[in-house]
């Protein structure tokens, strides 16, 4: 945690603030912070610690007091098992600011690729890792650039307050307010601003779609990635976690989950193999050992890219395991995913509601075994 929350001092910008968002005072990080500002005194840090209750989603919570009190309208959201390059900041207030190009809409959100680093070497921490730097990693970088509708991931993420000032989560088109209107205190607008996403499991994929719907403000993928440390996963907690987010995503963007399957090697692979033979007679073992291959070495390839070197030969196998596991495991999960609403996250259980607004079933931990180790142990800066 010390190196990634370290990478924020280090960033190479001429004015910036860091504000750490700690939700207890008894949350380990506390104690990394605090030697951090000691080391960096010239860097403008402080921690900010307690949560304003705006709705179950505990990051939101976690972001409310910072997020009324920074000092400035531009705000990065990292979280804090993130590692960024020094010159990340710079390179996404570049972005973030670009005028647009005729016909252009402006920027309105900058976000970055998370690139899963696998610390710790537990089997589920490798299928997790294999998941995020090859089909996560694929999708996320088309989706983007194909910009049908919004799809952001809050690892990383940068706005202005006064746009999130703006939007209520509706997702219904908000007109310009007159160039002569008084600026308002933040959060002084009820059911406007941050606020307005503590009430959804996935506030992040909800801020990017306000903000392109209701703000008419399009997204802008960085060249940088967000460095995501995994600790230690077991293989079920990997498949919890993906159950979770499946169901989150069927109440947001159902016809795209539905179809998601179809997007994956295996389903792709069969009835592709099944078509071929029956049209020309291509034994279907053939064909699925040539589609199998061809898959892997493009994963593989997008790995690499984003790494910016090949797998260590020590871990090559290790690795070809974890993608052969998540891609056999990923129509079973989303099977088991597409038939239910509950989730649990952080310990405690949800039901998904209608454009995934999230409700908490019970107060009491739900762990039964599902462990969130991997999730950040708080939020910020």
């Amino acid at each position: 945690m010390f190196e990634n929350l370290e990478s924020t001092c280090l960033q190479q910008y001429p004015k910036f603030e860091i504000l750490f968002c700690i939700a207890e005072e008894t949350d380990q990080a506390l104690t990394v912070v605090e030697e951090l500002i000691q080391k960096y005194p010239q860097v403008d840090a402080k921690v900010i610690v307690g949560e304003e209750i705006v709705g179950p989603n505990p990051k939101v919570n976690n972001l409310m007091r910072a997020y009324k009190s920074a000092k400035y309208d531009i705000l990065w959201v990292l979280d804090s098992n993130v590692l960024v390059d020094p010159g990340t900041l710079a390179r996404a207030v570049d972005a973030l600011q670009t005028p647009p190009k005729p016909g252009k809409r402006p920027i309105g959100l900058v976000h970055h690729v998370p690139f899963a680093h696998v610390r710790e070497r537990s089997f589920g921490s490798r299928v997790e890792g294999a998941f995020l730097n090859t089909n996560h990693a694929k999708m996320y970088i088309a989706l983007n650039i194909l910009a049908f509708d919004s799809c952001v991931t809050g690892k990383s993420s940068m706005y202005r307050r006064s746009d999130i000032e703006r939007v209520n989560a509706d997702l219904k088109a908000k007109p310009l307010p007159p160039l002569d209107e008084p600026a308002r205190a933040v959060g002084s607008r009820k059911g406007y601003g941050m606020a307005a996403f503590g009430k959804f499991m996935a506030e992040d994929n909800m801020i990017g779609m306000a903000v392109w719907h209701e703000l008419g403000l399009r997204h802008d993928l960085s060249c940088d990635i967000a460095e995501n440390a995994i600790g230690r996963m077991t293989f079920m907690d990997y498949v919890w976690r993906r159950v979770r987010w499946i169901r989150v995503r069927k109440k947001m963007v159902l016809a795209a989950t539905v179809l998601e399957p179809f997007t994956e090697s295996v389903v792709v692979g069969l009835l592709t193999a099944w078509a071929v033979r029956y049209f020309v007679g291509l034994p279907m073992w053939l064909f699925l050992l040539t589609h199998f291959s061809i898959w892997f070495i493009m994963d593989l390839d997008i790995q690499t890219a984003l790494a910016g070197q090949p797998i260590p030969k020590s871990e090559q196998w290790q690795f070809f395991l974890a993608w052969w596991t998540r891609e056999l495991c990923t129509l079973p999960i989303w099977v088991v995913a597409i038939v239910g609403s509950t989730v649990v996250w952080r310990g405690r259980k949800y039901k998904i509601l209608a454009n995934g607004e999230a409700m908490k079933v019970d107060d009491q931990s739900s762990r039964k075994g599902r462990r969130d180790n991997y999730e950040p142990l708080s939020q910020g800066p």
